[in-house]
């Protein structure tokens, strides 16, 4: 494959590595079936052992699609796996689960030892940080495994750029990908997007999406103990880190960015964005060493010329919302009306909310999380083309220029978040126990922070 040129639109890129997905409408190319032996039960191996990890395994158990288990499981931390594997082995599907000891797999290299208990077309997830996610995708290829992802998939240019040829690769291979962006999978969000569509709000000409509350999960981080080494410190703490899951703004935010952008069957062509830390102690004057703003404002443009506005805070006390709208020509929805993507969602005329303006509410309940697993294993089971990597790689590129325009105070264009030649964590695949971390702090334990104007080109 030649070499891409310094400066690459999104067309181009594609049309470079799309050569790949030709394969697989050659004549004698031939999908796999799920085991050329003819088991029907699909084995799963679960890498990273996090809440969002046991979650997930838990869906892959749950499904209606064929018989399914659960054997083996890796991560970095002892704690962790053994956590996950009690709770998923004390379950109500526990008959399901056949993980003994000797597949529990710990270490930097215990992801390639629970794929290498898989068969060619078993599932493995893939919810470690996101800035292992490439590696990890490249050895699932190798092995001939279908894949679910946590959401972000990439945290900055090069790694976004690497993981749509892996994609690609995963299609000519006939491999099926499922990206934890749930929002999709929602029904009432799946219902309003046709709507939106068939015109119901008319023309969309803005729209708005909220996060705002108190700090959350490990949005800041006090300084490393004595005890734990800096690269362990810094993934146990991996929102307050850009280089291990983009940050706040990526993980966090992601889902709205995500839904509001399919609505418009469009993704942002530029933005920009302020944001600030008010808070660099505790209240009770403990020092904050991680690399998150606590607010952030973007403005996003469409090629078009109409906006989409973001705003998130992490901060106790302050006004809380958290939910997302659109605006129309005719009149305007709420999409979700609270947290990532909860409904009801529901469309009116005009622009006020209020009942008499009504034209429709959703009333299904069914769980996103639990569909967007059905749809994988159906495609996998029924051997249909399946693959969600180029739509996560935007959503995390698009989350990732709102980041760096409020990190570096400039105007943050599609084409130059891809083409960014600063990637957080160049040597993430190599990666040992006795590493030094990807960022390492100063003399003081304090680690470098986005500087708005002074830093234009890098986030720190």
């Amino acid at each position: 494959m030649s070499e891409q040129p310094k400066t690459t639109t999104r067309r181009d890129f594609l049309r470079t590595t799309g050569g790949l997905a030709v394969a697989a409408s050659m004549p004698g190319f031939r999908l796999p079936n799920v085991h050329p032996s003819g088991d029907e039960t699909i084995q799963v191996a679960l890498v990273g052992c996090g809440g969002r990890g046991t979650s997930a395994a838990f869906n892959a158990l749950s499904t209606k699609h064929g018989p399914t288990k659960l054997v083996a499981m890796a991560d970095v931390f002892q704690d962790r796996l053994s956590g996950s594997y009690d709770q998923l082995a004390g379950s109500s599907l526990k008959e399901q689960v056949d993980v003994p000891a000797d597949r529990r797999f710990l270490g930097f290299d215990g992801y390639k030892k629970a794929m290498n208990a898989l068969r060619p077309g078993d599932v493995v997830i893939l919810t470690t940080p996101p800035a292992f996610r490439w590696p990890h995708f490249q050895y699932a290829i190798a092995k001939k495994l279908n894949v679910f992802m946590e959401k972000p998939v990439t945290v900055d240019g090069p790694t976004s750029k690497r993981m749509l040829k892996l994609g690609e690769e995963a299609s000519a291979a006939g491999l099926k990908v499922g990206v934890g962006l749930m929002s999709r999978h929602a029904k009432w969000l799946q219902e309003l997007h046709a709507r939106v569509q068939d015109g119901e709000i008319g023309d969309v000409l803005f729209m708005r999406g909220y996060r705002m509350h108190g700090p959350t999960a490990s949005f800041e981080s006090k300084p490393k103990p004595d005890n734990i080494s800096h690269l362990e410190y810094q993934i146990r703490r991996f929102h307050s880190f850009l280089w291990c899951s983009g940050g706040c703004y990526n993980d966090f935010y992601i889902h709205h960015v995500d839904h509001l952008c399919w609505m418009k069957n469009a993704w942002p062509v530029s933005a920009q964005a302020v944001g600030g830390r008010h808070y660099r102690t505790t209240p009770n004057g403990e020092p904050l060493v991680d690399q998150n703003l606590d607010s952030y404002a973007v403005e996003y443009t469409f090629d078009d010329g109409t906006k989409f506005i973001f705003e998130g805070r992490c901060i106790d006390g302050a006004h809380g919302i958290y939910s997302s709208y659109l605006h129309g020509s005719k009149g305007m929805a709420i999409a979700a009306r609270s947290g990532d993507c909860n409904g009801p969602s529901s469309t009116y005329r005009g622009q006020k909310p209020i009942a008499e303006n009504m034209i429709w509410q959703s009333t299904d309940r069914t769980n996103p999380y639990q569909e967007e697993w059905e749809v994988l294993m159906d495609a996998i089971r029924r051997n249909k083309p399946y693959n969600e990597v180029e739509r996560g790689v935007e959503a995390s590129l698009v989350s990732s220029m709102g980041r760096m325009a409020a990190h570096t105070g400039q105007l943050i264009t599609h084409d130059a978040m891809l083409n960014c030649e600063h990637e957080f964590a160049p040597d993430v695949d190599k990666l040992t126990y006795e590493s030094d971390a990807p960022l390492m702090p100063d003399a003081s334990g304090r680690y470098p922070v986005p500087r708005p104007g002074w830093n234009p080109k890098t986030e720190f």
